[in-house]
């Protein structure tokens, strides 16, 4: 069963649970809840370590202005998508959320649904101390040519993708689901469950919105109509949101990008980097989650706050785009920039899951203007051939 019907199946379950089972019952599952989070807290700095040191330290050794200028672009577009994401939602969601009705998205400690018994799982290493040990190892193995400590990389790498595929994914659909049986429980997810159908809304239309202003750029550079470019890439959005997979999208994106360059190399080289570092539908979608989560239990929101939570959410989630659950990364952004409970982690992460159809959608559509503006600012450089990036 794909995950995202596991998880839209444990959010049902667990609403509908909530409402008749004891409290002795719920209890079980906010204590699971609770290791289970410090769990994920544990993992995710081995993530983001093993993931990108392992991607740097074997890497092909590319030149070029083609390929910095792409990097260039996929961050800035990520980063500045986020941004974006958070003027929109400044200006959008206190009309479609009441702060009068803020909500307690945590188990009361020593109340009716406490845990059982808590036990600590302190990380070895925070998000930030991972992702500086990762460029480090991997630009250190790169330029040493260490090759023994690139084999103890790669196998790390395997190791946390076996923890990741046998234990984490596994068991991400009950936690989600002790997490709404929770909030049944004490009557708070109607409210919930009402905001989670604005925030798709709004987050869908400034995925489009994000899109669009891509597009006119890329326009205004190739003096080409943006919805003519939009409409050319349309096959390759319809693929990837039935497989909500941007790296199996990449022949139907490789020929749909195809129309949008003159340079078949640009178009080999641009789309398959993109389909794994280009996530501006991500960011977008983490950001409006956050500041409705932020708004429900009465949190304020801050641009100081939210310009480095969304520069390190821009690195984080290149980290793990093609990792199943690898959107997990996330959670300790969350926690350690917004000071997010476990349970309002795991309503951003239940939103980001059930709506990885149009969040994939949205990144291969962005994807091609990516290439459209790349392909006219490296006009007559020699491009990689595509087989080069594996």
């Amino acid at each position: 069963m794909p995950i995202i019907v596991q998880v839209l199946l444990a959010i049902l379950l667990g609403i509908i649970q909530g409402f008749f089972v004891p409290a002795w019952f719920v209890r079980i599952f906010v204590t699971f809840n609770e290791f289970f989070g410090q769990f994920i807290g544990f993992l995710v700095p081995l993530i983001i370590l093993a993931l990108v040191a392992e991607s740097i330290a074997n890497a092909r050794h590319h030149a070029g202005r083609m390929l910095t200028v792409t990097l260039i672009l996929v961050y800035a577009s990520t980063f500045l998508s986020g941004m974006f994401s958070y003027f929109i939602g400044e200006v959008s969601l206190p009309y479609c959320i009441e702060r009068e009705s803020q909500l307690s998205l945590a188990p009361i400690r020593n109340g009716e649904f406490a845990p059982f018994f808590t036990i600590q799982l302190p990380p070895a290493l925070d998000v930030l101390s991972a992702l500086l040990m990762a460029f480090m190892f991997g630009l250190g193995i790169r330029m040493k040519n260490a090759n023994a400590m690139r084999r103890g990389i790669t196998e790390l790498k395997d190791i946390v993708m076996m923890s990741i595929e046998k234990v984490l994914v596994p068991l991400l659909p009950l936690y989600i689901f002790g997490v709404f049986t929770h909030m049944s429980a004490s009557g708070e997810v109607l409210g919930v469950v009402r905001s989670f159908v604005i925030v798709i809304a709004i987050t869908i239309a400034v995925m489009f919105l994000w899109a669009l202003i891509l597009y006119f750029v890329a326009a205004v550079m190739t003096r080409t109509n943006p919805f003519s470019m939009m409409i050319h890439m349309a096959p390759a959005v319809l693929f990837a949101f039935a497989t909500s997979s941007s790296a199996a999208t990449i022949p139907i994106s490789l020929q749909s990008a195809a129309k949008l360059a003159d340079n078949k190399a640009t178009v080999s080289f641009v789309i398959p980097l993109c389909a794994n570092l280009h996530i501006p539908a991500v960011a977008i979608q983490f950001v409006i989650c956050a500041m409705a989560v932020m708004m429900i239990v009465g949190q304020p929101i801050e641009l100081a706050t939210f310009i480095p939570f969304v520069l390190l959410l821009t690195m984080t989630c290149v980290a793990a785009p093609g990792v199943p659950g690898g959107v997990v990364a996330v959670l300790p952004v969350l926690a350690n920039f917004l000071n997010f409970t476990p349970e309002m982690q795991a309503i951003c992460l239940s939103l980001g899951i059930a709506m990885d159809a149009p969040i994939t959608g949205a990144n291969v559509l962005c994807d091609g203007a990516i290439c459209a503006i790349v392909d006219k600012t490296t006009t007559g450089d020699n491009a990689p051939e595509a087989h080069e990036l594996a």
